[in-house]
């Protein structure tokens, strides 16, 4: 299994981020994916999951309004796609299914 994540950087706030993850090694059309964060001296932070064929999705409330989650099942890709970037959302960003994760992408927003 293989999970790379890109698309992080730093940016100002109220900027904008594209999360990618390519994965491999198992049948992603039919696996769940989440997105986690983790921000320094913090635990690590649910923040989206979307279902295998992309019907259903919840992410948190805290950024729900800016934040939306994707799938391409033809490119066994996930997205994030981040909007209104805050402070706050700086942390390492983390795709991922069930208990696996892959390397993170780290996302640093200035104020």
């Amino acid at each position: 299994v293989q999970l790379q994540a890109s698309g992080g950087g730093l940016v100002h706030a109220g900027g904008s981020l594209r999360l990618s993850c390519v994965t491999s090694g198992f049948t992603f059309a039919r696996t769940a994916m989440k997105w986690l964060r983790q921000a320094p001296g913090e635990g690590l932070e649910r923040v989206s999951t979307i279902n295998g064929d992309g019907t259903w999705s919840h992410t948190i409330d805290s950024v729900k309004d800016r934040f939306t989650i994707s799938r391409d099942n033809g490119k066994n890709t996930l997205y994030l796609q981040m909007n209104n970037l805050k402070p706050e959302d700086s942390a390492v960003y983390y795709c991922g299914f069930n208990d696996i994760r892959g390397q993170g992408t780290q996302v640093t927003v200035s104020s």
